[in-house]
């Protein structure tokens, strides 16, 4: 009886060991079918044209708005646009 159940619990034993190594196999297949997906999602995103795509977009509204403020703001003497006399400021204060 002592070597039946001794046998028993070296194969309960074994059992458990090789179920361990199927789990931990299993771990380290499941990491690199994830790791995989999450690569091929992110190339397929093309984050960086996006990006690129983006900052085209915000250096062309910045254009945009600085043309407007420029044609908005009274122009200083030198500058193009100028309609008064050279030198002629604001008088004594």
């Amino acid at each position: 009886m002592t070597q039946t159940t001794g046998r028993i619990f070296d194969e309960m034993a074994r059992l458990v060991n090789d179920a361990a190594g199927v789990a931990q196999g299993m771990r380290r297949e499941a990491e690199t079918v994830a790791r995989s997906q999450m690569e091929r999602f992110l190339r397929d995103m093309d984050l960086v044209a996006a990006a690129r795509l983006e900052n085209e977009r915000l250096a062309q509204r910045l254009a945009e708005l600085e043309a407007k403020l420029a044609a908005q703001a009274p122009h200083a003497p030198g500058e193009s646009g100028f309609s008064g006399t050279p030198g002629a400021g604001p008088g004594p204060v």
